[in-house]
């Protein structure tokens, strides 16, 4: 599991830390949106670690988690309107790092506490995508990284389920969070 972890984590420094304008075309509004979240580390990691901590935590956080964010984040782009904003790319590297060490030190926060949490992340995942998507085509674009989104949160939930041992997912989550902090110096 070590050696697996390893694996991809080493495979996923070398791609884009952050959401760079310059890698959507616009010309499929729908493709643009189902590849943007898997086009940047930050993006990339912070949803695999919710699905993560969704599976450590069980019951209702199985859904309760990924509902969120991904509502949160469809609001955060619809708030962007192609705007940037100040502070949105270090909330997104704070959740990579803040997830991870949630899966590393299985904290069990109280669902009361998480979710907004969750929805400010989201919100922010949600701005950077909102900030660089199309004018025309903004729903099928919106339909693409919400569903790209929830299905890093499904692997993620498959990946911490199928971890074998509280150690493994454990580890899993200490990988995500070292990841999001060499984002955080690479950046």
């Amino acid at each position: 599991m070590k050696r697996f972890s390893a694996t991809i984590a080493a495979t996923l420094l070398p791609v884009a830390a952050f959401a760079h304008p310059g890698h959507v075309d616009h010309a499929n509004p729908l493709i643009d949106g189902l590849t943007h979240p898997v086009s940047g580390g930050d993006h990339l990691l912070a949803m695999l670690a919710l699905g993560l901590l969704a599976a450590q935590m069980g019951g209702r956080a199985i859904w309760a988690l990924p509902v969120t964010f991904v509502g949160a984040m469809i609001a955060g782009g619809l708030l962007a309107d192609g705007a940037p904003l100040a502070g949105v790319e270090p909330m997104i590297l704070a959740s990579v790092v803040i997830l991870g060490v949630l899966v590393a030190m299985t904290m069990r926060l109280p669902m009361a506490a998480l979710l907004p949490m969750v929805a400010v992340f989201g919100a922010a995942h949600g701005w950077a995508h909102g900030a660089e998507g199309p004018a025309q085509g903004a729903g099928l674009y919106a339909a693409g990284f919400a569903a790209a989104t929830m299905a890093l949160h499904l692997l993620g939930i498959v990946l911490g389920r199928a971890a074998r041992g509280a150690m493994a997912l454990r580890w899993l989550g200490g990988a995500t969070s070292v990841a999001g902090l060499a984002l955080v110096v690479a950046g």
